[in-house]
């Protein structure tokens, strides 16, 4: 993790939650030393194989695992990242970050079976941008939809209201995605919607704005994210012992100690980390819900979708519980 620098504020928060729950499960069987990413990925890397040992949790950023994983895989030793960087995974490198595509699916395809078939999409000139078009042309495909049209922007309040303006123009769609924050949502709804009713959809992304019900144009818009019920506890518990707010990414940290908890009952010390059971199909339960790593080593969460509402937000959708058989 980061521990000095820009995102150390981020990966203290990370690697705190992994004292949480080390101390939540007693577990005797599991150690963890923090090793500062900032000072150098790849020194840190060669230090903690140099230490003993068998998994790492982390890094943060996919440029720091792009780092770490040849240094890593050349000793056997997994890496289970906080990145939500989809095209770093693989031979050996595990993502536990939240992957856009998969919320944009998830809303989709829930809007879809509410009636919706016409959609359009509003995205920024970027990789999560990129992406978030990618996932929405595959699952409007998928639930026999329409895609109408899709803008980008750079980021600038001029070039969004520019792109909300030509989507608005561009053909009639009765489903319209912002792939952006919701603070970039606010400045586009009134433009889409002042051309006829369209239900807004966003990402994940909203889930830390519970003040978007503020604005009365960005009310009855839905977004697919983790679960916050067990987030909440977490949090007071951080709170209590660290004296302040986690940053939401914190749960990554907490449940990858919950993921390593649970192979290590019967994993021997001193023998190399059993990643095959990464790749249990039963997945893992965490403060996020239920996930579960697919054949190259992203982690599938189940979703909720969720009602932007005057209060807050409203869940509409619950997420699974179990993985269907």
């Amino acid at each position: 993790m980061p521990q000095t620098g820009p995102n150390a504020d981020v990966g203290m928060a990370i690697a705190n939650a992994t004292t949480l729950a080390m101390l939540d499960t007693k577990t005797e069987r599991v150690r963890i030393t923090t090793y500062d990413t900032a000072l150098g990925a790849s020194a840190a890397a060669r230090q903690a194989i140099a230490d003993g040992n068998k998994l790492i949790l982390g890094p943060l950023l996919s440029e720091d695992v792009t780092l770490v994983a040849p240094i890593a895989r050349e000793a056997k030793v997994p890496v289970l990242s906080f990145s939500n960087d989809s095209g770093i995974a693989g031979n050996g490198v595990f993502i536990m970050g939240f992957v856009p595509g998969q919320a944009v699916d998830r809303v989709v395809k829930y809007a879809r079976g509410k009636g919706h078939v016409r959609f359009g999409a509003l995205v920024p000139k970027n990789v999560y941008g990129d992406r978030s078009a990618a996932a929405l042309r595959a699952a409007v495909t998928e639930a026999g939809g329409t895609l109408v049209a899709v803008e980008t922007y750079d980021r600038s309040a001029t070039a969004l209201t520019g792109a909300a303006r030509r989507l608005a123009n561009g053909g009639a769609m009765d489903a319209v995605l912002i792939a952006d924050s919701g603070s970039n949502a606010i400045r586009a709804v009134p433009i889409i919607k002042g051309t006829g009713g369209k239900q807004i959809l966003g990402t994940e992304l909203w889930n830390t704005e519970a003040s978007l019900g503020g604005n009365a144009a960005m009310r009855g818009s839905w977004f697919a994210s983790v679960s916050d019920g067990l987030y909440g506890q977490m949090a007071g518990s951080y709170r209590t012992r660290f004296g302040k707010a986690p940053y939401r990414l914190a749960s990554l940290g907490y449940d990858s100690v919950l993921l390593t908890v649970r192979i290590a009952r019967d994993w021997k010390p001193g023998t190399a980390f059993p990643m095959n059971r990464l790749l249990a199909a039963d997945g893992f339960g965490g403060i996020d819900g239920i996930f579960r790593f697919d054949n190259r080593g992203i982690a599938i969460r189940a979703l909720e979708v969720s009602e932007v509402g005057a209060g807050g937000f409203r869940t509409i959708d619950p997420a699974p519980t179990k993985w269907p058989q």
